[in-house]
């Protein structure tokens, strides 16, 4: 059995959640949290129920990187966060570059027929599992 991972898409108001698979091979969202806007502290206290939920050994932070690679604000929000979960959490924290994962994530639940609504609901989640997603899937390319 390989650790089970948690992904996470923080925005500014709402932090999307996937969770892998007992295998490592699959990324399968859970819910999305909501919270006061740029108020982190919120954030991590609806968190940390979720993850001990689903016993998560590892978590994979977006990391909002430019296209010319500079960690702008968003990103350095994802780096607060990751110092504000290591002193709640004792398992491996990874920042993964999730450039573009919100965008294609939109793209994918256009192809699905999602109505705009129902895609806004969703979008947070399914941009986690893509961020997960391409964590495991390194992980198959390296195993």
């Amino acid at each position: 059995m390989k650790p089970i991972c948690m992904g996470l898409d923080l925005g500014s108001k709402t932090c999307g959640i996937a969770v892998s698979d007992g295998l490592g091979l699959y990324a399968h969202p859970v819910t999305t949290i909501l919270f006061k806007s740029e108020y982190y502290e919120e954030c991590l206290e609806k968190l940390i129920p979720i993850i001990n939920e689903h016993k998560a050994e590892q978590i994979i932070l977006g990391l909002p990187k430019m296209m010319n690679n500079d960690l702008g604000p968003r990103a350095q929000v994802s780096l607060m966060f990751k110092e504000m979960l290591e002193e709640v959490f004792s398992g491996k924290i990874i920042l993964m570059d999730e450039r573009l994962s919100t965008m294609s994530s939109h793209k994918s639940l256009i192809k699905s027929n999602k109505k705009r609504k129902d895609r806004k609901k969703v979008i947070d989640q399914v941009a986690a599992v893509e961020i997960l997603q391409r964590y495991l899937d390194r992980g198959i390319e390296n195993g």
